[in-house]
């Protein structure tokens, strides 16, 4: 565990391609996607919240902050990093924050401790994740001092997380596929479609003791 990291798990999006509604809250196993997440990232991190947006108190049974996007009209992921951001410099104590895809329930338990000892190396960097030959910017480890130049990026009306990371200082991490479990599966494997939950059910399940 990094205290000095702050972990925010971004569930805002409307969820379109699932038809809608959170779908963190749907069952894998015998818990929801979101409880799957909390408990992997909770072991990394010094504090936890979830960015989401409407009612907070559909959130109640995974006895988390909710942190809603501070910015109106939910203008995706990068809205939700900078909400958490915000959320992370008013918690005190913490100097960054690692963020995580509130659909993406098998992501590398090493994740923290990773994307930090590549910051470390550079100094005011981005650490984002990548695997199989692709970039996961939703998965990276923020510095608070991105915050006004975050507002201020969205304020001009752009909203691709990847384009906001490649016009300063990143470095990216690459993670085996199985996140160290011998699975050959991607760890970063987001729950996007109704039968990606049978796929997902079927890596847990290999997880599973």
């Amino acid at each position: 565990m990094n205290e000095r990291i702050a972990g925010i798990i971004l569930a805002g999006g409307l969820s379109r391609r699932m038809g809608g509604g959170d779908k963190g809250l749907l069952a894998l196993g015998d818990r929801p996607v979101l409880a799957h997440i909390a408990a992997r990232l909770r072991p990394q991190v010094g504090a936890m919240a979830l960015n989401a947006n409407g009612d907070p108190a559909r959130f109640r049974n995974l006895g988390l902050p909710v942190v809603p996007d501070t910015m109106h009209g939910f203008q995706g992921p990068l809205a939700g990093i900078l909400a958490g951001l915000e959320w992370t410099a008013a918690h005190g104590g913490c100097t960054a924050a690692l963020t995580v895809a509130g659909d993406t329930p098998f992501f590398p338990k090493d994740l923290a401790a990773r994307l930090q000892a590549a910051a470390a190396e550079r100094p005011g960097a981005i650490a984002l994740a990548a695997s199989c030959g692709r970039q996961h910017p939703t998965f990276a480890l923020w510095p608070l001092a991105v915050r006004a130049e975050l507002e201020s990026f969205l304020a001009g009306g752009n909203r691709r997380v990847l384009s906001f990371i490649e016009q300063r200082e990143a470095v990216t991490v690459e993670f085996e596929p199985g996140g160290g479990s011998g699975l050959g599966f991607d760890p970063f494997f987001n729950i996007n479609m109704p039968g990606d939950f049978a796929q997902a059910q079927t890596i847990l399940q290999g997880l599973e003791p």
